[in-house]
């Protein structure tokens, strides 16, 4: 079968963008793992299927699937390429739509710059809610959160946990570009305490409005930027007592403000996005 598709990118974080609005698309995890391959396929971190509106209340419908086949629940910097691919191929003339997920539904803007913003929606603590097995754990209290001493590797690593939509941990570093990403990431990602997998986050914090950020993301390995990434580091750091309630997030793909007033206030993040090519490919 021959499959059209767009290729976007948010901060360094890409994407295969496929149009399901007109008639459903339905591929074996396989597929989509040729698609993303960066020799075989057209390379990606994760593939974005936009779909029609599931009920009125909503504008599109949105699926996300990683590198390796799995559907996921949330990706914020394909949050923002999906309102750019929307608003630029004409499906819609809004500048703000309402995008139903598998986690729920976030509300991307386009902005007169051309950066977008999302509202990611309230992240979520409770060990229960990321899923996070704290049975056992003795948390560390700083401000109004808690840091988890997780077992990796032979020594104990302090997280914090979050969902915004998909599980997150996120430890804070002195130095992310020499943090031992690509050793512990992986390790932390399946650890069994995390039964849906989780992505590990790697924070070092500049300032109380500036962090440096990177992440191993589930089923895509470490990514040049993840937005929902961005969005746990900030509203978790905010909840330590580490930073401000407006942050600027260097990722190694590109700069990203995130923006938390805190309680059950929403997370918004505002950035690029920006389409590469278009193309066809035989699957």
């Amino acid at each position: 079968m021959k499959l059209r598709f767009t290729k976007m990118q948010g901060a360094g974080n890409d994407f295969v963008v496929l149009d399901a609005t007109r008639a459903p698309i339905k591929l074996t995890p396989q597929q989509y793992q040729r698609l993303a391959h960066r020799r075989f396929g057209v390379g990606a971190d994760q593939i974005l299927i936009v779909g029609p509106a599931p009920s009125p209340q909503v504008d599109f419908s949105y699926r996300i699937v990683n590198a390796d086949g799995s559907e996921v629940e949330q990706c914020g910097n394909g949050a923002r390429c999906f309102v750019k691919f929307v608003h630029d191929r004409g499906l819609t003339d809004k500048r703000r739509i309402r995008v139903q997920t598998l986690s729920g539904v976030i509300e991307p803007s386009l902005q007169p710059d051309g950066r977008v913003t999302v509202d990611m929606g309230p992240p979520a603590f409770a060990p229960e809610r990321v899923p996070f097995d704290a049975a056992g754990l003795q948390p560390r209290l700083e401000g109004d959160g808690e840091l988890w001493p997780l077992e990796v590797d032979g020594t104990s690593v302090w997280v914090a946990v979050a969902s915004m939509g998909n599980p997150h941990a996120v430890q804070r570093v002195d130095d992310v570009q020499s943090a031992p990403v690509e050793r512990l990431g992986p390790l932390i990602e399946g650890h069994p305490r995390f039964p849906r997998r989780v992505n590990a986050g790697f924070m070092q914090i500049v300032s109380r409005t500036h962090i440096r950020l990177r992440v191993y993301e589930r089923g895509s390995g470490e990514t040049l930027a993840c937005g929902t990434g961005a969005c746990a580091a900030v509203a978790t750091g905010i909840r330590l007592g580490w930073l401000d309630r407006r942050v600027d997030v260097d990722t190694r793909g590109g700069q990203l403000s995130i923006e938390w007033s805190g309680g059950g206030a929403s997370v918004f993040m505002t950035g690029p996005a920006v389409t590469v090519f278009e193309g066809e490919i035989e699957l």
